[in-house]
């Protein structure tokens, strides 16, 4: 009897997933204005009555994928971070981390939505308080969070807080402009990318270094 009763549940949770990727997809490809709650009912293969039941408008939709998208952005770069090791490299722990933080936030998905989201302030200012809080503010946080430690065994020297913003704005700010500005095709390749990060660490740990 428990297995036939968690069914509907499990039914439920899957039409919850079909129209979250659908939404994401139709979003993305055509913006807020250009979707419309039919097209997604028909993309995540439920009705539209279904759609609205597991959201209630379009607007409350919109501001899921927003966050969900950003969530999980946010989890690949901050969980099953490693540990620095007594006798590691501080230098190339700092720049692994920023190569991987840079790399998934200049995926071509999130761009599409950070431009979304930006169209879209006017008209829904929620939005862009979504981004940021699990975007750079959570970066920020994160990143405090790992400083503390480091700057505990003077490896690192001042305030926790500062450190990040720099360290985030070193390794984010350019690359991040670009693509954001000039498209997906000014997304820093490897080798690009590399040498950014490498400098965006140098310039931190001349300022940062005890």
């Amino acid at each position: 009897m428990a297995e036939a009763g968690a069914r509907p549940w499990a039914r439920s949770d899957e039409k919850h997933r079909a129209i979250v990727r659908a939404a994401r997809e139709v979003f993305l490809s055509n913006g807020y204005l250009g979707t419309n709650m039919d097209l997604i009912a028909s993309r995540s293969g439920v009705s539209k009555q279904t759609v609205y039941t597991h959201f209630g408008s379009k607007e409350a939709l919109f501001v899921e994928i927003v966050g969900s998208m950003t969530g999980t952005a946010g989890d690949r770069v901050h969980h099953d971070r490693p540990e620095l090791g007594d006798d590691a490299d501080l230098e190339a722990y700092l720049r692994a981390f920023a190569e991987r933080q840079l790399r998934i936030v200049t995926e071509p998905e999130l761009l599409q939505l950070r431009r979304l989201v930006i169209g879209e302030v006017g008209r829904f200012p929620e939005l862009a308080k979504v981004l940021y809080e699990r975007g750079p503010q959570r970066a920020i946080a994160e990143l405090t969070a790992m400083f503390e430690p480091l700057r505990a065994r003077e490896l690192l020297a001042g305030d926790p807080a500062a450190m990040a913003e720099w360290f985030n704005w070193l390794v984010m700010a350019a690359p991040l402009n670009r693509a954001m500005m000039l498209g997906d095709s000014a997304v820093p390749a490897d080798d690009d990318l590399r040498r950014h990060v490498a400098e965006a660490v140098r310039i931190f740990l001349t300022a940062f270094a005890p």
